[in-house]
Order: structure tokens, then C-alpha cells, then sequence
């Protein structure tokens, strides 16, 4: 991988409602991989994915601990498609 690899940590402390927002989203270089990672409830990776999509990332990806790696959610960028896992340690 031969891009800038930007870490947006997500995790919430504990439960959240509805009304919670998002911790401030890192500097997106263009291009870069944006990996979304932290436990925390599967809508709140909604809204994170809907926003990091609008960033200038050329990949948004979600961290797994269980598959070793990140799974690529979305990608502007040739060689990589939605569903692509890479090896990857948070």
C-alpha cells in the first residue's frame, strides 16, 4: 500500500443516543486511505462512512479485527473495489 494511511478513531465509551456526533474527522490528503476503526454502533459507521465519502480519500475502509485487516467500503481508486480486504494492524 503505497498511500497515506489516515486512522479516524470512532469509538464511543459507552452507550450512545441518536443525538451523539462524531469525533472531529482527521486532514484528508487526496487520494489517501481513510480507515475507520474503534467500537462503536453499526449506524454510527453509517454516518462515518457517509461523511468520510465526501472527504477527498481515494479509499474509505472499515477496521476488523476478526478478518486481520480493513475491508474497503469505498474506492475511487483503480485496484482496489468495495469488498477488498488488506492486511492491516490498528
Amino acid at each position: 500500500m503505497e498511500k497515506e494511511i489516515i486512522r479516524w478513531n470512532i469509538e464511543t465509551s459507552g452507550p450512545i443516543g441518536s443525538e451523539a456526533n462524531l469525533p472531529e474527522m482527521p486532514v484528508i490528503p487526496t487520494g489517501s486511505i481513510i480507515i475507520v476503526g474503534g467500537r462503536a454502533p453499526v449506524w454510527y459507521y453509517g454516518r462515518a462512512l457517509h461523511k468520510a465519502h465526501g472527504s477527498p480519500a481515494g479509499i474509505v475502509a472499515f477496521f476488523d479485527p476478526r478478518l486481520g485487516g480493513v475491508v474497503v467500503v469505498a474506492s475511487h481508486t483503480p485496484g482496489f473495489k468495495e469488498g477488498d480486504v488488506i492486511p492491516f494492524q490498528w
